[in-house]
């Protein structure tokens, strides 16, 4: 099943272009990082699997996919943040950061 987002100007952008998905999750992370619950991110990826990775970390973070933002120029997804995200580590984003102690 394919989501598309709705082409809503987005609250904030993350420009992964050229960007493994790694990195672009690194980025990710810290430009969402204390941003408002409801924002709108769209999210630039040209990693063929940035429809996978991107949709994967918004399920473990708690925060909404939208899905690919139709009619635009470059491959742009988008996400809704969240009120409470499930942290991530840092250095990992893609692992979800060790319970406290």
């Amino acid at each position: 099943m394919t989501h598309h987002a709705s082409p809503a100007e987005a609250d904030l952008t993350v420009d992964g272009t050229g960007l493994l998905c790694i990195t672009l999750l690194l980025r990710l992370r810290a430009a969402v990082d204390g941003a408002e619950a409801g924002t709108l991110v769209h999210v630039i990826a040209t990693d063929p699997a940035a429809p996978l990775d991107l949709p994967a970390w918004c399920h473990m973070t708690g925060h909404t996919y939208l899905g690919r933002v139709p009619d635009a120029d470059r491959p742009v997804y988008a996400l809704r943040l969240t009120h409470s995200p499930r942290p991530t580590r840092p250095n990992a984003p893609w692992h979800p950061a060790p319970p406290d102690r």
